[in-house]
């Protein structure tokens, strides 16, 4: 008998404005793929690719922790020109691509809720 296949992963990120998350993933390259609702979504789906990321929306009062906030690591095949397709978002949190002791080439953004993302691939 053979074992049950997993078959992908939805990261879900806490979002105070979930519309405006989905704003921001566009310009990322995300297309929206679902929303609960088409005024004022609580929760929504963007896509881009195979990847696909759900956002979620929390009450104000859960920000006021200092706690960080979780991060993403997304594989992509070609990291520079990923980088270079960001560059023209303006104000956008991120680091330069850099390499990694660890193998990587890679490079990371915070989303407006600073959820983190870091695309990169082997070196």
């Amino acid at each position: 008998m053979t074992q049950p296949q997993l078959k992908a992963v939805h990261p879900v990120l806490g979002s105070r404005n979930v519309e405006a998350s989905v704003r921001f993933y566009a310009f990322l390259g995300f297309t929206l793929a679902f929303q609960d609702r088409a005024d004022a979504p609580r929760y929504a789906g963007v896509r881009r690719d195979g990847v696909e990321l759900h956002l979620q929306w929390h009450d104000a009062n859960e920000w006021n922790h200092s706690g960080d906030r979780p991060t993403y690591r997304i594989l992509v095949d070609d990291v520079d020109r990923l980088s270079a397709d960001f560059d023209r978002i303006p104000n956008l949190d991120r680091t330069a691509v850099s390499d990694s002791s660890w193998g990587t080439r890679e490079f990371h953004i915070r989303d407006p809720d600073k959820n983190g993302l870091q695309f990169y691939r082997a070196r």
